[in-house]
């Protein structure tokens, strides 16, 4: 039989795009009805066929499987598109399978897009009640856990006003809160998670744990690679609805940063110096593996590739680096002159790697120049040459993802410590080593 929770053998998904579904009078479906096989007839003597034209349909999922064990906590990551979605939605119930096939062992839970399994025009109070209905629990149940639901969903104030009138934060804490608490066997996570604010955020990330602890099985789709990271030891990487890597989850962390990887201009340079002499051909973040990607993690070392291609010689040169928010504002510089770094540039194509240990960036979307300077002199410019993405990371190693807005742009390595009045009339303070 196997001790599995979850199993996916199989499973594709395929949505008709491009046409729009006409609603038609009970006269035009008999007529439909009654001319289809003429119609089909017609098209097979044409050399026609009877099936959707390739174009007009697409694949979000295509072969995929896997088997989730109990007590499991299983991440699936993917780009936007890449079908992870789709794949919650069928583990759900809530669409049908193309094909393959979906076994379950043990009552469901889902927390999908916002507003899911709620009813607009019920009250906070009787959407509870009806998510826990449809979960299968006892009323006498739901009353137990009523109580400690609303608590952990902060809605106390709002809970007999009908949820039409929540914000999208609200439905997300009292969705989260019902699916965790009425203690499913499995449960399902989405992205949803994100549209609450950071506190609760980590509310929802210990409760899955909890969860997990209990040795309840838990699904987890996030682009929170720190969550991912400190929760699940396995995960799934989905990529153009294919399960394109199954396994241990940092691998899969370097797998998902991969499929951001720069595209290439078309002309192969990103500047050229106005004598033609100097180019910059590329600039590349680059993973622990050496593969380019246009993400990284925050806390985690950064390594930044430069390609330049010279027609002459440069005696000392210098290579710099910007990073600018999106809104233009310096965040930093890093200068190999202030490293004590110059280069002597030959007439050939020069690699130039710029290490950051332990990146302090907070999470967001960040803009990268580069220049090269010749002594004193600047040789070539790029801005925006790269566009950063840096995603949650455990930088103090204490669990705290540090993604708050208040925090600012930068994290500073720092320690606390509490002196006793013997230690301060020693005259000098402790050293900031940790």
């Amino acid at each position: 039989m196997g001790n599995y929770a979850i199993k996916v053998e199989g499973l594709g998904k395929r949505y008709r795009i491009g046409e729009r579904q006409q609603y038609k009078a009970l006269r035009d479906v008999l007529t439909d009805a009654v001319y289809a096989p003429v119609r089909a007839a017609g098209r097979l003597l044409r050399g026609g066929s009877r099936e959707a034209q390739p174009d007009s349909t697409i694949w979000a999922l295509k072969d995929v499987s896997f088997e989730v064990a109990h007590g499991e906590v299983l991440g699936i990551i993917g780009r936007n598109g890449a079908g992870k979605s789709t794949l919650l939605k069928i583990l759900s119930r809530i669409t049908e399978p193309t094909e393959g096939e979906v076994r379950l062992r043990g009552r469901v839970g889902s927390l999908l897009e916002v507003g899911t399994g709620f009813h607009p025009e019920l009250t906070g109070r009787e959407n509870v009640y009806l998510n826990g209905a449809i979960l299968g629990m006892r009323r006498a149940e739901m009353e137990r856990k009523f109580d400690e639901i609303v608590a952990f969903a902060e809605v106390e104030k709002f809970l007999d006003t009908p949820v039409k009138h929540y914000s999208s934060g609200m439905m997300v804490r009292l969705g989260f809160a019902v699916a965790a608490h009425l203690e499913p066997e499995i449960l399902l996570v989405d992205e949803v998670l994100a549209v609450g604010d950071a506190a609760f955020q980590r509310k929802c990330l210990g409760k899955m744990g909890h969860v997990a602890e209990q040795g309840r099985t838990v699904l987890l789709v996030s682009h929170n690679m720190a969550a991912v990271l400190g929760m699940c030891k396995r995960t799934v990487v989905v990529e153009a609805g294919h399960a394109s890597y199954d396994g241990e989850t940092s691998q899969a962390v370097e797998r998902y940063l991969a499929l951001n990887a720069v595209r290439s201009r078309q002309d192969g340079m990103l500047a050229r110096s106005p004598d033609g002499e100097v180019e910059l051909l590329s600039i590349d973040v680059l993973t622990r593996h050496g593969q380019p990607t246009e993400t990284c993690i925050c806390g985690q070392d950064l390594s930044l590739r430069i390609v330049v291609r010279t027609h002459k010689r440069v005696a000392t040169a210098r290579f710099v680096i910007g990073i600018d928010s999106t809104l233009g504002v310096r965040i930093g510089v890093l200068d190999s002159a202030l490293q004590g770094s110059m280069f002597s540039l030959q007439q050939s194509t020069t690699t130039v790697i710029c290490r950051v240990p332990n990146l302090p960036l907070v999470p967001g979307e960040y803009s990268l120049w580069v220049r090269v300077v010749g002594g004193d002199t600047p040789l070539v410019h790029c801005s925006n040459a790269l566009r950063l993405r840096v995603e949650s990371g455990d930088f103090f190693g204490s669990g705290r993802m540090g993604s708050d807005a208040w925090i600012g742009s930068v994290l500073f390595p720092h320690t606390w410590t509490i002196e006793t009045a013997a230690d301060l009339s020693q005259g000098d303070l402790p050293s900031c080593a940790p």
